[in-house]
């Protein structure tokens, strides 16, 4: 079974409110026949799209391969959020690369922030400033507290307020918290917005973007100098360069990258506006998550609705009822909204590895993968399309640090990391639902 076409109908966006909220672009016609090209790139969200706009505004030409729409997967219907930093904190960066990389890799992701908030102005795309994260448990403010020094000591980044229990609950009102932190620096923004107009920029750029076509092998180049081979079900693209971007949906097409990279699901609902209610959720303009393993995560849109994400599984399939799935943790950190209706309800598929930090790889001759964002993506994906645009061009340094990083394999390869990792996942789930 293939990600893919599991859970939602070919050529169609999810039943999302983002796509209600945004005008589609027209569609792109699939690819036919034989095209030949500098660079294929296989999948269109923020990976594929910031790799193709930074490699035709290059000079390369650009054929973008997308089996659905563009911006059908993660990047389109994820919560939004534009953070700081690498999934990891830096003090765990630190113990994994030594600190001068680990100030190099927070730079990057910096420079990943700041590439996003550019991309979006060029797009016309707001991005509202504030990130909210939620502690349950005292001993997550007391190392809030050394996390922001350590910050602003050692990276010169002082964008991050804590705040004790009763001014949390001032900012988000909520029993389940006993305080929190505000980076001003991050901020929350419509991910399918973000993901149509990047799709805007790489084709006024000069890419070729075709949508509905499937990517069902590629025959890579045995040297630096031959060509690669890219099939899909209706014709072929004849390369120098190969990008894969399809992160959690790219399937079998690199065993290398599957062996290191592993698909869950995520859900997220979303209310009417809120009206008057809105202050019962939040009291500023922020997007917020918790510390929880199986990781809560909300904001409030531009027009007042509630969009809360929560809940995931391991599975080929999502839930028949994804609104019951993500009711269940919205009513433990907002009881006065248990019954409150939804109008939609969707779920997704982002990819994570073993150690959530992304996965930089040269699975083949003139191929370069990026992936496993872990819940990370918004900023990191859209820095990760322009590295690998610009080690096509020569200067590799960044895909290079980030490929030098540990990128461990899923114990039991690819047939047994399923069953292990739903193993591993109920056990941390477990620990959410104990409180430990």
């Amino acid at each position: 079974m293939n990600l893919l076409f599991s859970n939602d109908r070919r050529g169609s966006y999810p039943p999302s409110v983002y796509a209600d909220q945004v005008a589609p672009l027209p569609p792109f016609a699939p690819l036919q026949g034989e095209y030949r090209t500098d660079v294929c790139v296989v999948g269109s969200g923020y990976t594929g799209l910031s790799a193709a706009l930074h490699l035709a505004e290059a000079g390369y030409t650009v054929a973008l391969l997308e089996a659905h729409r563009v911006g059908f997967g993660a990047s389109g219907r994820n919560g939004g959020q534009l953070g700081s930093g690498q999934r990891l904190d830096v003090e765990d960066l630190e113990r994994i690369a030594g600190t001068k990389d680990a100030q190099r890799l927070w730079a990057m992701a910096e420079d990943a922030k700041q590439l996003t908030r550019d991309l979006a102005a060029r797009a016309g795309v707001p991005v509202r400033d504030g990130v909210a994260h939620a502690f349950r448990k005292p001993a997550e403010m007391d190392a809030a507290r050394h996390h922001i020094d350590h910050l602003a000591r050692h990276y010169g980044y002082n964008r991050i307020e804590a705040f004790e229990a009763e001014a949390f609950r001032a900012l988000v009102p909520s029993p389940a918290y006993c305080g929190g932190e505000l980076d001003h620096g991050a901020g929350h923004l419509n991910p399918l917005a973000l993901a149509l107009g990047m799709a805007r920029l790489a084709q006024a750029a000069g890419a070729r973007i075709f949508e509905m076509s499937h990517v069902l092998s590629i025959s890579h180049a045995d040297t630096a100098n031959g060509k690669s081979t890219v099939r899909t079900d209706e014709g072929r693209v004849i390369c120098d360069h190969v990008i894969l971007a399809g992160n959690g949906y790219l399937g079998d097409l690199s065993a290398k990258v599957a062996a290191r990279v592993m698909p869950i699901n995520n859900f997220i609902v979303a209310t009417a506006p809120l009206g008057d209610r809105a202050a019962q959720v939040l009291t500023r303009d922020i997007a917020v998550h918790d510390t929880k393993f199986v990781v809560n995560y909300w904001r409030l849109d531009a027009e007042g609705r509630l969009i809360f994400g929560g809940g995931e599984n391991v599975s080929y399939r999502f839930p028949a009822d994804i609104a019951a799935k993500v009711r269940k943790p919205l009513a433990q950190i907002y009881p006065q909204l248990a019954d409150i209706p939804f109008t939609h309800a969707w779920g997704g598929t982002l990819a994570i590895t073993m150690n959530r930090l992304p996965c930089f790889i040269r699975p083949a001759p003139n191929t370069l993968s990026a992936s496993g964002f872990s819940g990370h993506g918004v900023a990191l994906a859209t820095l990760a399309g322009k590295q690998m645009a610009l080690a096509i061009a020569g200067q590799s340094q960044g895909f290079d640090t980030m490929a030098a990083l540990p990128s461990p394999r899923f114990p039991g390869g690819a047939m047994l990391r399923w069953p292990l990792l739903v193993a591993g996942m109920s056990w941390y789930a477990l620990r959410d639902r104990l409180g430990i």
